[in-house]
This record gives C-alpha cells, sequence and structure tokens, in this order.
C-alpha cells in the first residue's frame, strides 16, 4: 500500500503556484533591493584588500573572489557565501557587500561564483559549488585562512547549495568534514521538484529525475555542524514552509538547527543584513566561524 501523501503544492493553480514559487513573481520589484546595495557593495569592491577571479577549475564561472581578513594575527577562520539567483542568474561582483563586517571581524570571505543554468545543468551548477569549497579547503592557507576552520552561507539557491554541501561526501572529495564549522541558510529552496511548474523552468530544464537528485530535503546531512536556517516573515507562505521541512530533516537526522522568520523582510531585502552589524544574519554567520565568542 503506497501511503505517499502528495506534495502541498500538487494541486495549486498555475499562478498561484508562480506566485509561491517565483520569488520574482512575489516580489515584482526585486531589482530595486540590488539598486539599494549597489554604492555599499562597489565600495566594498573599491576598499576591500581583495584578490579577485580566482580559477578553480576551466568553465569560465569557476571562480571565486578572496577577501583576507583584517589584521589576523595568524590563519583566520573563513566564510564562504553563496548567492541566488535560482540556480540561473546573478554575479559574485554583486555581493562584495556580505565581506565588508566579516573581514572587519576577522574573517575571511570567500564569495563564489558557479555554473549557471541553461549553459549547464543543475548537476553542473551543483558539482561548481562544491569544487569551489573544495578549492577553499585546499588552498585558502595561500591567503591567510585557516583551511580547519570553513563555514558557510548562501541565499535562496545559494541556501541550497550549502545543503548540497551538508549531504555530500566530502571524504570522497579528500576534505575533513570536521573542517567545517557551521552553516547559513537563507530563504532556501530545498526541494527543486515544484520549480519544475513554473516560468523559471524554461531556464532551467529540470525534470523530475535531476530535481530528485539535488532533493536535499530527502538527503541524510553527512556534515555535523551547528545550522542557522532564515526565512523572511513577507514571503509566501509555501516558500516559508521549505525552511521549516528542512529543518525537520535536519532534526530527524540529530541536528539541531536554528529556524527563525524574520517579520517585514522579503526574500530579497533579507541579505541587507549582512550589512548590519546588529542583525540576526550577521551575528549567525559569524557565530558559524567562531563560535559563541561571534555572536
Amino acid at each position: 500500500m503506497n501511503d505517499r501523501r502528495p506534495p502541498l503544492w500538487a494541486d495549486l493553480p498555475p499562478e498561484e503556484h508562480e506566485f509561491q514559487y517565483n520569488p520574482q513573481r512575489a516580489f515584482p520589484n526585486f531589482a530595486d533591493h540590488q539598486a539599494e546595495r549597489a554604492p555599499a557593495n562597489a565600495a566594498a569592491r573599491a576598499n576591500l584588500k581583495s584578490h579577485l577571479d580566482v580559477p578553480y577549475g576551466d568553465h569560465p564561472l569557476r571562480r571565486v573572489d578572496v577577501y583576507p581578513a583584517t589584521g589576523a594575527a595568524g590563519p583566520a577562520p573563513v566564510h564562504v557565501f553563496f548567492h541566488g539567483g535560482y540556480w540561473r542568474a546573478q554575479d559574485k561582483e554583486n555581493f562584495a557587500f556580505v565581506a565588508k563586517e566579516l573581514v572587519a571581524r576577522g574573517l575571511t570571505t570567500v564569495i563564489a561564483n558557479y555554473e549557471l543554468c541553461p549553459a549547464s545543468t543543475l548537476d553542473g551548477v551543483v558539482d561548481s559549488a562544491l569544487a569551489a569549497i573544495n578549492w577553499t579547503c585546499r588552498s585558502i592557507t595561500g591567503y591567510g585562512g585557516d583551511p580547519r576552520r570553513i563555514s558557510l552561507s548562501g541565499h535562496s539557491a545559494g541556501a541550497h547549495l550549502c545543503g548540497e554541501a551538508l549531504a555530500a561526501d566530502w571524504p570522497a572529495r579528500g576534505v575533513d568534514p570536521a573542517c567545517f564549522r557551521g552553516a547559513v541558510l537563507i530563504s532556501g529552496i530545498f526541494d527543486p521538484e515544484p520549480t519544475i511548474r513554473t516560468t523559471v523552468n524554461a531556464q532551467l530544464n529540470l525534470d523530475p529525475e535531476i530535481a530528485a537528485r539535488h532533493n536535499v530535503e530527502v538527503r541524510p546531512p553527512l556534515v555535523d555542524c551547528p545550522t542557522w536556517i532564515f526565512a523572511g516573515g513577507r514571503e509566501p507562505w509555501q516558500w516559508l514552509d521549505q525552511s521549516y521541512r528542512y529543518a525537520h530533516h535536519l532534526h530527524r537526522h540529530g541536528r539541531d538547527p536554528e529556524v527563525h522568520v524574520l517579520p517585514n523582510w522579503n526574500h530579497f531585502d533579507i541579505i541587507g543584513q549582512y550589512m548590519d552589524e546588529g542583525s540576526p544574519i550577521l551575528r549567525a554567520a559569524l557565530a558559524s566561524a567562531l563560535g559563541k565568542e561571534g555572536r
């Protein structure tokens, strides 16, 4: 007897499904938020010490920007950030602002690009993100970072890529998973399957098989580190539900994630919290790298 229940989104009308699972439909002024951050982003790129477009593979998007920690007396903890864009858009150069407060507090920060659809499949997107982390583990000593103290964060599709990192078999890649000290997942999509029914899939070319391979709601986490999960209180309820489902999944596997829904924030302005020294997300990013003393 098959008692598997249909997913919550199975009977949504097309327009409602699009609203729930396409953040640009829910927040049509999405571009305004990047424009608001542009001056701070430009200032970070101009003023922070950096190593830009460092390759971690042959593909032109397999590049990272490294921002060394300010005033570190020895090897610094490392924080790796993955941007959003629904696996098919955006670029690391728009997220230098993430590094400003982190490097000032002693974290060497890596802002990663990764392969994008439709030129690559979601398989290639995920493989490139994991390769960026692998490069960080193997090479960050050359930039003043400590490969034994790596934390992760990501927004939207970037949060999914952090979920992939938590589910990855790192020993098979030659990496000791004990190096991962924490992860911060913001407004993530953790099961790609509902995306198939959105207009975004015209660029993603997802099918049920590839979506199932990258559903981190069902794959056991193999990395055991403190995890914070955030979402904006103004996001559509089914998008919010993904964060709770993923948190329950981690809990079922013996993890104890912190889950926070932040009132009055939406899918696109929430990452502005990296620029606010008192914000919950910045405090979590610091704690993920430094432990309780980073809060």
